[in-house]
């Protein structure tokens, strides 16, 4: 019963971080983003939702595989490189959509690669299964850096 509430609190967990990001950006598509110049091989907007809760699903999923590794205690600092991932991944949100700062998501987009990065080779001596949950995580965010980059260089400030 234990483990289930600790996989049950890890994805409690992410699911706050997904919605914290969604306060910031819901706003944004519709008064902003919409209105960018973006290539034609944006995702449409509908993709969004139902990708990144699949990513932050899988997200708590490998965090929980890793606290089963020990704990917190024995898995402090895997442990903590996911949660700056995961602050990080929130500071993007708020950054690229709530300021509107285009190139300041591009930094703090590719900050938040390298911690996707870190986290995955953090994970992989704890559990292989979740370092490679994190895969399509940090192929997500490869494609958003891009996508952010090309938005920067399509709408120069």
């Amino acid at each position: 019963m234990a483990d289930w509430i600790a996989l049950a609190g890890s994805l409690v967990i992410c699911m706050v971080a997904a919605s914290i990001g969604g306060l910031f950006t819901a706003r944004a598509i519709k008064e902003w983003y919409r209105g960018l110049k973006k290539p034609s091989w944006n995702p449409p907007d509908w993709a969004f939702g139902p990708i990144w809760t699949i990513l932050y699903i899988l997200m708590g999923i490998s965090a929980w595989l890793v606290w089963e590794e020990g704990g917190v205690e024995a898995q402090l600092i895997p442990l903590s490189i996911f949660a700056l991932q995961l602050i990080l991944n929130v500071v993007w949100s708020a950054v690229f959509f709530y300021k509107r700062r285009i190139f300041g998501g591009l930094i703090e987009v590719l900050l938040l690669w390298a911690a996707i990065l870190a986290t995955i080779i953090a994970f992989w001596g704890p559990s292989v299964v979740a370092a490679v949950l994190l895969l399509p995580y940090i192929a997500w965010v490869s494609i958003a850096s891009y996508l952010n980059y090309t938005i920067w260089r399509l709408n120069p400030a």
